[in-house]
């Protein structure tokens, strides 16, 4: 049984740092530094396979330049290729990236994806957990819970910048579904429409059993059937934000499903998210399991 299964499509990074200011119109800016790196899916996928996690990351590539560049990268990462499905078209994912030491902006471009029978992939691919990296609803999203209930995944869901909002009763059903959600201080605010993110954090838990709300430079919270904790960043030589809240929830995640407590579990969260902040990616900086273990031993004592 794979540990997560991670549905998620790649991206290219176009990662612009030391600038100025984000260009407005009819203005031209230089940053200091530029880079090309894989992200989107394949952060979490490199993030969880560090920690030791058997990752399937299901992924599909075309026959464009930006198809072949992260595939090559995916595999100089020895990612298992397993559930890549390759395609004859043009998939070309793309992100402009304007990162700043405490915040960053995006333009992006992504072609449609061929379909894809996620619950006969659950179904084929059983996981201890379900991994989303986006809010998901509807009817097709029922069938993806059910298929999950089936082979006894846990469902863990990101929020990343949605406009959904608890006054649709169809957005409070699908918090109710899930297992783990996942959303940043400004995701949570904007969701529950709370002025505080206390407030958020427990209107939120009313619906999911697990809730965390990530404060980047703050830390972390969450609660967890009653329980509640909360824990401090961590100061890092921050290079590149892009990437961050990912890692946090791979290292949550990890912590999960090794039962930590949810003190711990917001440890390696915040240990794996600030470390990734330490160059360009979001990925190469990611921590391997020996060295969140030792650090995490160095916060018990």
């Amino acid at each position: 049984m794979l540990d997560v299964l991670l549905p998620s499509p790649y991206f290219c990074d176009l990662i612009f740092t030391g600038l100025p200011d984000i260009p407005r119109l009819g203005q031209e800016v230089y940053s200091r530094t530029m880079r090309i790196v894989p992200g989107g899916g394949f952060i979490p996928a490199v993030a969880l396979q560090r920690l030791g996690l058997q990752v399937g990351w299901a992924c599909d590539f075309g026959n464009d330049f930006f198809s072949r560049y992260a595939l090559e990268q995916a595999r100089q990462q020895r990612l298992n290729e397993r559930l890549f499905r390759m395609h004859e078209i043009p998939l070309q994912h793309v992100t402009v990236s304007y990162s700043f030491s405490h915040e960053r902006a995006f333009l992006s471009y992504a072609d449609p994806l061929p379909p894809l029978d996620l619950p006969a992939l659950i179904r084929a691919n059983p996981a201890r957990c379900l991994m989303l990296m986006g809010m998901s609803s509807g009817p097709d999203f029922y069938k993806t819970v059910e298929a999950a209930r089936e082979v006894g995944a846990l469902i863990f869901m990101e929020c990343q910048a949605t406009e959904a909002s608890l006054h649709d009763p169809q957005v409070v059903a699908d918090l109710r579904s899930i297992d783990i959600f996942a959303p940043n201080r400004a995701e949570a605010l904007r969701l529950t429409g709370e002025s505080t993110v206390e407030a958020a954090l427990e209107r939120l838990a009313e619906l999911t059993p697990t809730v965390v709300i990530k404060l980047g430079a703050d830390g972390a919270m969450a609660r967890r059937r009653g329980e509640q904790a909360r824990v401090p960043g961590l100061p890092v030589p921050v290079v590149d934000t892009t990437g961050a809240g990912d890692n946090f929830d791979c290292g949550f995640l990890y912590g999960m499903l090794r039962q930590y407590s949810l003190e711990d579990c917001l440890r390696c969260g915040n240990f794996c998210g600030s470390r990734s902040t330490t160059a360009l990616g979001g990925w190469e900086a990611a921590p391997s399991a020996a060295q969140l273990e030792a650090w995490l031993a160095e916060q018990r004592v």
